[in-house]
């Protein structure tokens, strides 16, 4: 019986042992949980910097962007400028010429200016579509 108990508090001894020894050794994660943590913040850190610079990239671009393009009030000074009008208005135009409008009453029910109408119209009759 005696030699039981020995091998008992043997085990218990070196169990406490382990135990002891393992609290002082380092823990072979712990430097790679480190690692990674510095890695997402490096990470975060470029992604906001990136983010910034994008972000003035973009507004650059927007103030180039209204360098070249006038604002309308500065179109509307410059009458000799063409802009595009849409096929539906050009259909509603020359159906308002078709029911007998004149010019002038055409331009103010399709927001456009009387030459604008006259011009539409000239198109449509030198596609071959005539009104009466």
């Amino acid at each position: 019986m005696f030699f039981l108990e020995y091998v008992m508090v043997g085990l218990l001894a070196f169990a406490l042992i382990l135990l002891i020894i393992s609290a002082f050794l380092k823990d072979p994660y712990k430097i790679i949980r480190e690692e990674i943590d510095q890695l997402s913040m490096q990470q975060i850190q470029e992604m906001y910097v990136i983010k910034k610079k994008l972000k003035v990239l973009e507004e650059e671009l927007l103030v180039g962007d209204e360098a070249f393009h006038p604002s309308s009030s500065s179109r509307q000074s410059f009458p000799s400028e063409k802009k595009e009008i849409h096929e539906i208005i050009k259909n509603q135009v020359w159906s308002l010429a078709q029911q007998g409008l004149t010019v002038d009453q055409i331009s103010r029910q399709s927001s456009l200016s009387p030459t604008e109408v006259e011009t539409i119209l000239s198109e449509m009759i030198e596609r071959g579509q005539r009104y009466e």
